[in-house]
């Protein structure tokens, strides 16, 4: 294969065996990073320099049919040579006129296309006139930014009454300094999305001040943080589904600054911008990002901090964003961008993976909230244990470290969960799964529409006569509301929803097809 060919070549690179002396010469320079095969691929393709150093034997002698691999946002890579191609075969009306149209619409909104676009949309904001100046770029509204030798003055955080959290005003005007030509007009007309602290970094850029000489020149500095920084406004951390906005949005983000080889390091610093102590249920996934323990303004106030590359990267509630305000066309599914996401997190926390066997792997997630509780879960799970093509477990994720979680996920075929934040999980089962949302509580396209991101078939429950809510539910605000109840299900339709999923998940192209000699029991587990 290809691939393993590549890889043998690479592993052998990076240990420094079986080369010759003079090749050896370029290891120091030669850190690739921990991705993926197929990410690495078309990560040595983006920088064929770095390619290009590589020992002759390295990639063995079909080198060069690896050479058209691309991720998608590239403006030579060609449709077979990206790194997924959507499926759109439902109807396009009303968004698109073709077929044609109705891919490239879906591929712009949430594919490599939309990192196509942001890198499109690049543009200085402030320019360096020698090499040690600050720089300053962004795309259109401030939704992603970089820069060079800046200056955070967070001298005044102190002395504030009020821990910060998706404040507008961290800064003031001349708390953010650089030496560069600043283009003011620029600026202020990408200032129209500053309503939302989620939205745009407008409401720190707008502070920005220009220094009379070069920052770290200037004496100013307190602190000088020569390590790359990712400064991130992030959403609610508890909860699975914001907090990945946050974390998927990092990982586009990579793709928009990859202008150097060390894109997809983990020699970079997070900077949380809140003073709150970060922490999260979910915190371990930094760790596929950056081998630093996490800032947040606690540990720079005080302080005028110069920072000699710094990132903003896209936030996790722009509008018309990636994620959280994805707009989907009709009738189209599976981008490249989450799939790449969800392959990198799973190979980044070392998540382990065993193929499934002759049974399909049911995970059910049992919920130990006040509402959404399935009041007649043990008899619906009763029903399933005799089949002898499921092998069943009960779980209650909230009792499992975020990596056991994954590791559980990632090993299921079918997902099943009451409408909830757990269903973000559905990111990380494999390509053939199906997460069925027993019932979606009134909110039909929330984690419908994520499984078409992500590729992934979607069920939920449509027979309304079927589900008996406990009560009309009621919102602590006041008034009905569905998501604040319980349910009993209809035993028979269940059975008859997970066996169409299930059909589904055998009829997957990529779902292995071979049964092992000696294939396991049934079984029904509980964690």
């Amino acid at each position: 294969m290809p691939i393993l060919l590549i890889l043998t070549g690479i592993v052998s690179l990076t240990l420094g065996l079986d080369h010759h002396p003079e090749d050896a010469k370029h290891l120091v320079k030669m850190s690739l990073p921990n991705l993926p095969s197929e990410h690495l691929i078309r990560y040595l393709n983006t920088f064929p320099k770095l390619k290009q150093q590589m020992p002759a034997n390295a990639t063995g002698k079909k080198k060069r049919t690896l050479s058209s691999a691309c991720w998608g946002h590239e403006r030579d890579c060609s449709p077979d040579g990206r790194f997924q191609t959507p499926q759109c075969p439902g109807d396009h009306t009303g968004w698109a006129r073709t077929k044609e149209a109705q891919i490239r619409t879906f591929y712009q909104q949430a594919d490599f296309g939309y990192i196509q676009e942001q890198l499109s949309e690049l543009a200085p904001q402030c320019v360096p006139s020698y090499l040690g100046d600050s720089s300053l770029e962004c795309t259109r509204y401030l939704r992603f930014c970089r820069g060079r030798n800046l200056l955070f003055d967070f001298r005044d955080l102190p002395q504030r009454e009020e821990r910060i959290r998706y404040h507008l005003d961290v800064l003031s005007p001349g708390q953010l300094l650089g030496h560069c030509e600043l283009n003011r007009t620029r600026l202020t007309a990408e200032m129209d999305h500053i309503g939302s602290a989620l939205q745009s970094w407008g409401p720190e850029l707008r502070n920005f001040e220009v220094l009379p000489h070069p920052v770290l020149e200037s004496g100013l500095c307190d602190l000088v943080v020569n390590t790359p920084t990712f400064i991130m406004k992030i959403d609610a951390t508890y909860n699975m589904y914001h907090h990945f906005c946050d974390f998927f949005n990092l990982y586009a983000s990579l793709f928009v600054n990859q202008s150097h080889p060390a894109a997809f390091n983990t020699d970079v610093q997070i900077l949380i911008w809140e003073t709150y102590p970060y922490d999260s249920p979910f915190k371990d996934t930094f760790k596929a990002f950056s081998q630093h323990a996490v800032w947040t303004l606690s540990d720079v106030e005080g302080k005028r901090v110069c920072f000699k590359n710094v990132v903003l990267p896209l936030l996790p509630r722009m509008i018309f964003g990636l994620f959280y305000n994805t707009p989907i066309i009709q009738g189209c599914s599976n981008s490249g961008l989450f799939r790449a996401f969800s392959e990198f997190i799973l190979h980044r926390l070392q998540i382990p993976y065993t193929p499934p066997q002759r049974t399909i792997r049911i995970t059910y997630l049992s919920r130990r909230t006040k509402y959404r509780q399935v009041l007649n879960e043990q008899e619906l799970l009763e029903a399933l244990e005799d089949n002898q093509d499921y092998s069943l477990q009960r779980v209650s994720y909230e009792r499992l470290s975020f990596t056991e979680q994954l590791a559980i996920t990632r090993n299921s075929d079918i997902l099943i969960g009451m409408h909830g934040a757990g269903l973000t999980h559905l990111l990380f089962l494999p390509n053939w799964a199906c997460i069925f949302e027993l019932y979606n509580c009134e909110d039909p396209n929330c984690y419908k529409d994520l499984a078409r991101l992500r590729g992934v078939r979607y069920r939920t429950w449509e027979q309304q006569e079927l589900v008996y809510p406990q009560d009309e539910g009621h919102h602590p605000e006041g008034g009905a509301h569905a998501k604040f109840t319980n349910y009993s299900f209809d035993v028979d339709e269940f059975v008859h929803l997970v066996a169409e999923a299930a059909k589904e998940v055998r009829a997957h192209k990529e779902f292995p097809k071979e049964e092992p000699e000696n294939p396991p029991k049934s079984q029904h587990s509980e964690l």
